[in-house]
């Protein structure tokens, strides 16, 4: 069994429900962010699911710089923290510097590594002494087994509360597969495992200037990833992921997450039918 890393009254791992990490994939404005919390915390009140509410304050990852990135670390933080207090929801974001750590860290309930940055010491080693659960994404360029290292350099500064993300990995030019082996093999370093249903059918670069994705695969790799025993997934929604600014050929529509939710806790309570 995996250690529990607890986000306020949030338990992931240690045979706990299924836990689930959602929202769009950048802040738009407070009232989008608003009304996609408040949808999700619907969702997951019926279904019995608890929710840590996402959204990026800055995509410094963007393949092209024309992209939008978002409202900036003052701005986002802003957003997040007024969101946060109306919903009663813990909150997550991306960290792309050391220099964003402490500020974030503020509003945070969950500092997150992005994938591509999953080997920056410096950042891993900022985001453990925050003394806030570090949710790191696995790069498309590793080995699980190889996110050990990763895990020890946030536990060298002595913080336990550290999650690990599935998002696929690199099958040559554009294209991502899952293999589902990587779950129980970071499950075994000793933390939970995310699956992040969302990234894990993109297509980096696909469009040219952007990234491209195939969503219709997000709801059979979310039920293999509950049934290879993931302790949490991540899901990037919105209302209308055709016309989002960031990640739309990627992103679940946001009605369609009740059906998703109905079907990865049937499957969690089947292998473990003593969860409520």
């Amino acid at each position: 069994m995996t250690a529990e890393v607890r986000v306020g009254s949030v338990r992931i791992g240690g045979g706990n429900p299924l836990a689930l990490i959602a929202g769009p994939c950048v802040i738009e404005d407070e009232s989008h962010l608003l009304r996609v919390g408040e949808r999700l915390l619907e969702f997951c009140g019926t279904a019995g699911v608890p929710l840590i509410l996402k959204a990026s304050f800055d995509k410094a990852n963007r393949t092209s710089h024309r992209s939008y990135r978002g409202p900036g670390l003052a701005e986002g933080l802003r957003i997040l923290g007024t969101v946060k207090r109306k919903l009663g929801v813990p909150v997550l974001s991306d960290v792309h510097e050391s220099a964003q750590v402490e500020a974030a860290a503020e509003v945070l309930d969950v500092l997150q590594i992005p994938a591509l940055l999953c080997r920056q010491t410096d950042l891993l080693l900022a985001a453990g002494r925050a003394g806030k659960p570090v949710n790191v994404k696995k790069g498309q360029f590793l080995a699980p087994g190889d996110m050990r290292n990763a895990v020890e350099k946030i536990r060298s500064v002595g913080n336990e509360q550290v999650l690990l993300t599935e998002r696929g990995s690199s099958f040559g030019y554009h294209n991502l597969v899952v293999d589902m082996r990587s779950l129980p093999i970071m499950r075994g370093l000793g933390v939970p495992v995310i699956f992040d249903g969302t990234h894990s059918v993109q297509l980096p670069g696909g469009a040219g200037a952007a990234s491209s994705g195939e969503r219709e695969f997000v709801a059979p790799l979310v039920r293999a990833a509950v049934a290879a025993g993931c302790d949490g997934l991540f899901l990037e929604v919105h209302p209308n992921p055709d016309r989002a600014p960031s990640d739309g050929p990627t992103m679940l529509p946001l009605e369609a997450v009740p059906a998703l939710l109905a079907e990865a806790t049937a499957i969690a309570r089947a292998l473990s039918p003593e969860l409520p």
